[in-house]
């Protein structure tokens, strides 16, 4: 491709705009002969101090933040100079891959919690459907069957847009992504068409790398008012007060769901929570449906409406849609049953955020109080290192609320000292129904060991990851496997 090909009326170009490069990198270990190198500043690293290197490695162009680098006397580089770095590579990761979101229905989804379950539910409804989907998510990237490794939620946007591109080729026609808050803020999926933007709810979470709610609400509104087609659908749960105020301020077509309030496109008029299952009986344009899946709790029933909106925008017969609901499965470690035929129940579920943990144990309280389940709730917890202290206590307060019993363990210390993370959850705990037990695999065998026939064990936290990060390293460790190396030893 010729540098011109990527060029802008605001890029300061020095240099032959016409010569061809044949790679796009932002890793200067990555670079090679003939690569266009793109210096970004990050949190850790700033790529204008690798620069050098990149040359060194055969980049033939450069492009760098004006005010931040001085461009070498190089004639045989051309330099580019950009007000965003990371806003240009997208420009740049867009035009390099074709825009191949133009040819695609780009689904994207963002919100706090429930992103990965309604991804993966509307996945199952348009595969039912006959449509070829590509996914990309927290837990893997799916292009129809194949699977790739997730790093990152939403990954890099030359990462993002090389992944439509390889979808595109291979005859994808739907894309669902999740959209976290850090790829709206770092334009990682800027100059991507989306057709459909969900939003779920918003409560505390990466305040760490957000200045404030505010600031974390701004960075999701993007998705909604800067990057969805202007044809495009936003499909927002109003019983979030973020989503209410999202309905409120943005213009276009929006289709609304939620479970109780009447004025919604979709809502629920009865539902019944049991441990096989949830049934929904919803009214959709004034017509009562009825929708049954095995995935359990509350929340989940807000993914099942956020799914079947998404259907409907996309004209999918309701009975495709309750067939495909029927049969979906939850995604790992979200609230996952960990059945080895034991006598009481334990459940895994990547909740680690204060409202996430209590809408978690808020539905085991109902699935108690429904099948007269006369069984004590544990719950098993921590908190990760280095991320948002802020919501230690809250948690431990939910935890110690809700529960019968309480076990504080480690999560993802990080470089933290797993102690102290755990003392900062002791400070929100009032009641004296809690121990502490610190290395995570003692917990969960601790947790198993008091567990009696009818008692319901909770993990929370990890879900799906199979590794524990402990200062800088990431060792092996799976809750889901753990605990049922523990229950089979158990029946034998």
């Amino acid at each position: 491709m010729k540098l011109s090909e990527i060029l802008r009326e605001d890029f300061e170009v020095r240099g032959d705009i016409h010569i061809e490069f044949n790679d796009v990198r932002y890793n200067s270990k990555d670079t090679g002969k003939g690569s266009l190198f793109v210096a970004i500043a990050g949190h850790n690293m700033d790529g204008h101090n690798f620069i050098d290197d990149a040359l060194d490695r055969g980049a033939i162009a450069v492009v760098y933040e004006k005010g931040r680098y001085k461009p070498l006397n190089n004639d045989n580089v051309v330099w580019i100079g950009v007000n965003d770095s990371r806003e240009a590579l997208a420009w740049i990761a867009s035009r390099f891959y074709g825009s191949p979101s133009h040819s695609l229905h780009l689904i994207g989804i963002t919100g706090t919690n429930g992103k990965t379950t309604t991804s993966f539910l509307i996945r199952e409804i348009l595969r039912k459907n006959g449509k070829k989907t590509g996914l990309i998510g927290t837990i893997k990237y799916l292009i129809d069957e194949e699977e790739i490794t997730a790093q990152h939620t939403t990954p890099e946007s030359l990462q993002f847009q090389k992944l439509l591109h390889e979808m595109l080729q291979r005859g994808i026609e739907y894309v669902i992504s999740e959209v976290s808050s850090h790829a709206l803020s770092l334009r990682r999926v800027d100059y991507a068409d989306f057709e459909v933007a969900v939003f779920t709810n918003l409560s505390r979470e990466h305040l760490d790398f957000h200045r404030d709610m505010e600031d974390y609400f701004l960075a999701k509104k993007r998705l909604f008012t800067e990057l969805l087609k202007k044809e495009g659908v936003s499909i927002i749960n109003i019983d979030d007060e973020y989503g209410r105020r999202l309905a409120e301020e943005i213009n276009g077509n929006k289709f609304l769901y939620s479970i109780s309030d009447k004025k919604a496109d979709i809502y629920v008029d009865d539902y019944k929570l049991m441990f096989n299952g949830t049934e929904i009986v919803a009214v959709i344009k004034g017509e009562r449906h009825s929708f049954k899946t095995p995935l359990l709790g509350i929340p989940n029933i807000y993914n099942v409406l956020s799914a079947v909106s998404v259907a409907l925008y996309f004209n999918i017969p309701l009975n495709t849609i309750k067939e495909a609901l029927l049969n979906a499965k939850a995604p790992d470690g979200r609230f996952e049953n960990i059945d080895e035929g034991q006598k009481f129940l334990v459940f895994v579920d990547y909740a680690h955020t204060p409202d996430a943990l209590e809408r978690l144990l808020k539905s085991v309280l109902k699935l108690r109080e429904g099948v007269n389940h006369g069984g004590r709730i544990i719950t098993l917890f921590g908190c990760g290192g280095n991320r948002d202290r802020g919501k230690r206590p809250q948690m431990g307060k939910i935890a110690s609320e809700l529960s019968d019993y309480v076990i504080l363990t480690s999560d993802n210390p990080r470089w933290e000292e797993p102690r102290q993370i755990i003392r900062e959850i002791e400070e929100g705990i009032s009641k004296d129904n809690f121990i502490v037990v610190t290395d995570r695999s003692d917990a969960l065998r601790i947790g198993i060991s008091m567990c009696e026939k009818g008692d319901i064990l909770i993990v929370a936290g990890k879900g799906h990851e199979d590794y524990q990060e402990i200062e800088g390293k990431r060792f092996p460790f799976s809750d889901r496997e753990i605990l049922r190396n523990i229950l089979k030893k158990l029946k034998k």
